[in-house]
């Protein structure tokens, strides 16, 4: 795999691996792509646990291994994503997410200013009725709307953007980015979901790094984990504040 966006093991024992995905790798192949994934790392260094969780079949009928993955970071999302190593594990983790027991806070740079310092955004999400990429949370949304709620704390506010770090309670798929276009703060550099929106601070990928896990194992130790923040946040902290 090329070096620069290998993942990096924040945490590992016989049971999990956390690992700090690099923006810019998708976790694993959707079966048309032949670009390097998580999953291929994961596979290279942990040959024993390919097998380990729910294989998905693509279109073409072959088999797309997933190991240990019980959870997913969309490609530009940076940060924390946790890999179970024994069938056992992955069950455990599994049922963790389906409690809502794992806790993970996102940071992300969004457009505009936010008003509240903190809130609760509590919108089903259902299919986009213009895209079938996308998902909304908005009037008209298509299909199942399913219950999706995230809570949000500003932790600094610039001219044309705020600083925010989210926790989403429910696990819908692009659910951080839909639940903030829907309060009209779309995430910076998302081309997906704000299209027109400014290139501002730096970003040439979406502004979305996923911090920090706090789990509980299946041995019943207790981890926070956090995901070093990488370089292009660091850079936007400071130009943020500069024109604060």
């Amino acid at each position: 795999m090329t070096s620069g966006i290998d993942p990096a093991v924040l945490y590992e024992d016989k049971e999990m691996l956390v690992l700090n995905k690099r923006s810019g790798l998708i976790v694993h192949s959707d079966g048309r792509t032949k670009e390097p994934t998580l999953t291929d790392w994961i596979i290279e260094k942990y040959p024993e646990i390919k097998k380990v969780g729910e294989p998905w079949r693509a279109t073409d009928g072959s088999i797309i291994w997933r190991p240990g993955i019980v959870h997913r970071l969309d490609r530009e999302t940076s940060g924390a994503i946790i890999i179970a190593k024994t069938p056992e594990a992955y069950e455990f983790f599994k049922k963790q997410f389906q409690e809502r027991k794992v806790k993970k806070t996102y940071r992300a740079f969004v457009y505009g200013i936010v008003k509240d310092e903190k809130g609760l955004i509590d919108k089903p999400i259902g299919r986009s009725r213009n895209d079938f990429r996308k998902w909304s949370a908005e009037y008209g949304a298509r299909g199942d709307r399913r219950e999706a709620t995230t809570g949000f704390k500003v932790l600094e506010k610039g001219k044309l953007a705020t600083y925010v770090e989210a926790y989403p309670e429910t696990g819908r798929t692009h659910q951080i980015r839909v639940h903030m276009k829907a309060i009209g703060h779309p995430i910076v550099h998302d081309t997906l979901y704000a299209p027109k929106g400014q290139n501002i601070l730096g970003f040439e990928r979406m502004a979305l790094h996923s911090f920090s896990i706090d789990v509980v194992t299946p041995s019943q130790k207790v981890l926070h984990i956090e995901a070093p923040l990488p370089e292009d946040f660091k850079k936007a902290e400071k130009m943020l504040g500069d024109v604060a």
